[in-house]
């Protein structure tokens, strides 16, 4: 059984360490988007066990990502990662109040990534 997730940053060079860090896990399926927008339409496509998201994006950043996967009865549940340079405590507070379930800090490590990972799924 593979795992499905989405990696949602404008960078390409940080989805592609992301995706290349979460190979490690085995039978993974990593599927890009380029912001918010982008990802809410494959979000809508379905099958997705993970999501894992900047906050800083063009058109739709990552917060508003965050709320409109909890708003979505069929997507409520789906684990969500942020991985963000965004450092402050308001910006950690804000983003788990909406609904991200772990915070991570770039630069982050790939064991950090796959720590989280392992354990939102296993829930």
């Amino acid at each position: 059984m593979s795992i499905r997730a989405l990696v949602v940053d404008d960078s390409l060079a940080l989805r592609r360490s992301v995706m290349y860090a979460l190979q490690r896990l085995g039978e993974i399926v990593c599927i890009e988007a380029n912001d918010g927008a982008e990802a809410i339409k494959k979000l809508a496509a379905g099958g997705f066990d993970i999501v894992l998201t900047d906050i800083n994006m063009p058109l739709l950043d990552g917060l508003k990502l965050i709320s409109h996967i909890r708003s979505e009865p069929a997507l409520s549940k789906l684990p969500i990662i942020v991985i963000t340079t965004e450092s402050a405590d308001a910006d950690r507070e804000r983003a788990l109040k909406l609904g991200a379930d772990a915070y991570l800090v770039k630069p982050v490590k790939a064991q950090d990534v796959l720590d989280a990972v392992q354990r939102l799924l296993k829930r």
